[in-house]
């Protein structure tokens, strides 16, 4: 005769053990080997040009001549000179000029008189003309007898994209002219201009 008790208690064994083979197969992670694709390369191509520029404010110096004498100009000029600039560049060189060394400014009045460019005087403190100096230079950019230096600024691997503001004072002087003749009006276009080296 067959025990009922112990067949249910061996039946009910097997259940768990069978149960816990299927939770047991079931937590083990599905094993299997990663596939990658090939390597797809992109090349990135970026250009940083060269850019160098400079503005001035204002725009308008007005002087009050003095016959025989100097007149400085009502404020100084503000020029901002920015660059960014390659390895390969060593300066930035800053030059003021005229256009005519022998007509910096012209009058207004027939027969027209002229103020040369040696009666025209530049001077920034933060720059070459640290007094007050005529535009009388031989400069990398302008006509002959006509310019100034303004400033040479070295450049280095810390100021290759970089700027600088400097005031330029401006006087007229005209002692070698003291017979100018009264006008409405004298006037003359300075020219601001940089060169990187």
């Amino acid at each position: 005769m067959i025990n009922k008790s112990a067949s249910s208690s061996a039946s009910a064994a097997n259940m768990v053990f069978l149960l816990a083979a299927v939770v047991s197969c079931l937590s083990v992670p599905y094993a299997q080997a990663q596939l990658n694709s090939n390597t797809s390369t992109i090349t990135l191509n970026a250009t940083l040009a060269e850019s160098l520029s400079v503005s001035a404010t204002p725009a308008t110096v007005t002087f009050t001549l003095i016959a025989g004498g100097v007149a400085t100009g009502n404020v100084p000029v503000a020029i901002t000179t920015t660059w960014v600039l390659a390895s390969s560049r060593s300066n930035v060189v800053l030059d003021g000029y005229f256009a005519n060394p022998t007509a910096a400014l012209s009058g207004s009045s027939t027969p027209v008189v002229n103020i040369p460019s040696s009666e025209v005087l530049g001077l920034m403190s933060t720059g070459t003309p640290i007094t007050f100096t005529a535009f009388t230079a031989n400069t990398a950019l302008g006509p002959i007898g006509a310019g100034l230096l303004l400033f040479i600024q070295p450049l280095t691997a810390l100021n290759r994209n970089a700027s600088r503001t400097d005031n330029l004072s401006l006087q007229i002087n005209l002692g070698a002219q003291p017979q100018l003749p009264a006008a409405s009006n004298y006037t003359g276009s300075l020219f601001l201009q940089a060169q990187a080296l």
